[in-house]
């Protein structure tokens, strides 16, 4: 499409996020854009305007016709409709209903004694490894894996397999490969769902064994739980202890106030952006959104990263503040219907590491310089490849 703004953004810091979303933020918070398929989409770049995207349930992800529709990038999980159209509503409604117990903010306190033993032991063993050290491998990377096997009920001695899979998940490059992953990861999971019906367990997957769900729904809500599980909450452990490198005034007030911790994990959701590649959504039926008309079957691409930074809602939204109270919930989980099940559990991990990370290490200080980092630019969740640190 000559002469509309072409996804993805150049994004020159691995923690800003691109000038661009900015930009056309301040021309419209909702505005045309070609993605990098070449497909037209609504970008949606306003923190009110991608709140009432996220409430209306004319948006969905399904599409009438999957094979025509527009897609947001090549990748197989999120770059372009899935599920099915007649039923997505449906599916979606039970799917939360069956799964909101097993992830509640009380059902997931309870787990925070396990979560900050999990944090000690593996700071302990970066401790006993001593510096220079890689912080993804020894504390981003495995505590969500751990977490996500005991709640789910998956063995933890499955790590790498599961992992191999997740990663190629991911792939932004080559459709096929992410689609097989995919298969695999569902066809992994739901083996492990229907053991449970013969041996079940205190664990999700064992609650999935009894959904009144079509097969390969339960196959693909298992497979996604896993994925998602450990994949987000990784990045935001490797962005959130950037971020207090990056202002280590606000990593002293920290230690001075650990009551702060709160504070902080909810300014890491909101400011920490591992990857812009944006949550797909189809209009279902003829919208209008902030004064524009979204037609049926219309592609929108939802920016959260650009939401939670939207200076008509954020004072200093670029600013990384632990002490930043705000009456506006940042849309790091979503909003509404489509707020992260799993968003209680993040909070708890997150937690966990913040508050212990560096009263453990106070002097920890990247290892290699900032601009030497190397971002997944490749990958549907990006991320960094390594965290060298040293203390």
């Amino acid at each position: 499409m000559p002469g509309l703004p072409r996804l993805p953004f150049e994004r020159p810091d691995v923690l800003g996020i691109s000038p661009g979303f900015g930009e056309l933020r301040a021309r419209a918070p909702i505005t045309k854009v070609t993605t990098a398929m070449g497909d037209e989409a609504w970008l949606v770049t306003g923190y009110e305007e991608i709140r009432q995207v996220f409430a209306d349930d004319r948006f969905g992800r399904s599409h009438p016709a999957p094979e025509t529709a527009a897609r947001l990038s090549n990748n197989a999980l999120l770059g372009g409709p899935t599920g099915e159209y007649a039923t997505e509503r449906s599916i979606h409604k039970e799917m939360r209903r069956l799964l909101a117990p097993a992830f509640s903010a009380r059902r997931m306190r309870r787990l925070s004694d396990r979560i900050g033993a999990l944090v000690g032991n593996l700071l302990d063993g970066l401790a006993e490894q001593g510096p220079p050290a890689d912080l993804h491998a020894g504390l981003s990377l495995p505590l969500p894996i751990q977490v996500i096997c005991e709640l789910l009920g998956v063995p933890y001695e499955d790590r790498d397999r599961f992992r191999a899979m997740a990663e190629a998940m991911t792939d932004l490059t080559h459709p096929e490969r992410s689609a097989a992953a995919q298969m695999e990861m569902n066809t992994y999971t739901y083996e492990i769902v229907k053991a449970k019906r013969d041996d079940p367990g205190e664990d999700v997957y064992s609650d999935l064994a009894d959904a009144s769900l079509p097969e390969d729904d339960v196959a693909r809500i298992a497979g996604g739980l896993l994925f998602a599980g450990h994949e987000t909450t990784v990045n935001q452990i490797d962005y959130g202890v950037l971020l207090f490198l990056r202002n280590p005034a606000q990593r002293d007030a920290l230690l001075d106030d650990p009551s702060l911790v709160d504070g902080a994990v909810e300014e890491i959701m909101r400011v920490a952006s591992p990857s812009e590649h944006g949550l797909v959504r189809y209009a279902h039926e003829d919208v209008e959104v902030a004064g524009v008309l979204i037609r049926a079957g219309e592609l929108v691409m939802l920016s959260t990263p650009a939401a939670n930074r939207d200076e008509r809602v954020y004072p200093d939204p670029d600013t990384f503040d632990v002490r930043r109270r705000d009456p506006h919930p940042h849309v790091g989980f979503g909003h509404g219907p489509h707020h992260c099940l799993g968003a209680s559990l993040a909070r708890v991990e997150l937690r966990a590491v913040f508050g212990s990370l560096f009263t453990r290490f106070p002097t920890l200080a990247l290892a290699v310089p900032y601009e030497e980092l190397k971002a997944h630019t490749d990958r549907l969740a990006g991320g960094i490849q390594a965290l060298p640190v040293t203390w």
